[in-house]
């Protein structure tokens, strides 16, 4: 289900991570998730038939937010035309120092990431334009 319900794929990845040796709360939190899918079964990635070919990524970052080991968080996602077609939510290997730290790391993720689909779809003969939307919120 994480493939096609994005909404729950950063929680179930947190939640594996307790398989061998679960406790209750890990387990009232996979209830939660199971009561959020239930209540919400028209939630889903969604591809139109008469996509445009416009690449655009997205990325941000959550600085030391991550109660467990003060960790960042990164994340992106990248579409062609309106559909979906990567996405990564990951904690980042070290601690990043600053918010710039952790947001330089999302945009090089997200660039890598760019880089990769832009020469499949070359292999693949596919033109395409490219658009990328960056902006920093302060909290």
């Amino acid at each position: 289900m994480t493939i096609t319900r994005l909404d729950i794929s950063y929680v179930v990845q947190h939640l594996s991570q307790f398989l061998q040796v679960p406790h209750l709360p890990h387990y009232q939190a996979a209830i939660h998730v199971l009561r959020y899918l239930k209540g919400t079964p028209n939630r889903g990635l969604y591809s139109a038939s008469n996509n445009g070919l416009q690449l655009q990524a997205y990325c941000d970052a959550d600085w030391g937010n991550y109660q467990m080991s003060a960790k960042s968080l990164i994340g992106f996602c990248v579409f062609l035309g309106s559909s979906l077609v990567s996405w990564k939510t990951k904690k980042q290997k070290t601690v990043s120092k600053s918010f710039t730290e952790a947001e330089y790391r999302s945009i090089s993720a997200t660039t890598s990431e760019l880089e990769w689909i832009t020469r499949l779809l070359q292999d693949m003969h596919i033109l395409f334009l490219f658009q990328s939307h960056y902006s920093v919120t302060t909290r």
